[in-house]
């Protein structure tokens, strides 16, 4: 295997050509950035509104929370008001907990996938501080 490929299981590697333009404005390769953190010289920085918008937006949270809203509205019609509410609370809830999450899921799908890391830190969601 040349030094220029990237491997998914080796870390050390550059960054998929997709990512390129990304990656040129990080400084701290994937490898560096897992040393770091783990050793606790590297500050991570998640913006939480950013970290939600981009997690429901991958998770294609509005074409989820869609049917159950939907579905909490037909039963509220048909008349059974309590399966409604569970339905309609139970959508919310959905949101919250991914909302609250983002940040934490953003930060550990970044220390365990360097493409990923690439993304989230070519994009701005995640910064660092230390070395």
């Amino acid at each position: 295997m040349s030094s220029l490929s990237f491997n998914p299981g080796d870390h050390s590697g550059p960054p998929p050509a997709h990512l390129a333009a990304l990656a040129a404005r990080t400084s701290l390769k994937h490898s560096e950035f897992v040393a770091a953190y783990t050793s606790g010289r590297l500050k991570v920085t998640i913006a939480p509104k950013a970290a939600s918008r981009f997690v429901s937006g991958r998770a294609m949270l509005p074409w989820l929370l869609l049917p159950l809203f939907g579905f909490a509205a037909a039963t509220a019609l048909v008349g059974s008001w309590t399966i409604s509410v569970i339905f309609f609370v139970g959508a919310l809830a959905l949101r919250a907990v991914t909302h609250m999450t983002a940040p934490g899921y953003i930060l550990h799908r970044a220390l365990s996938d360097a493409t990923f890391y690439y993304e989230v830190r070519g994009l701005g969601l995640l910064r660092t501080e230390g070395s």
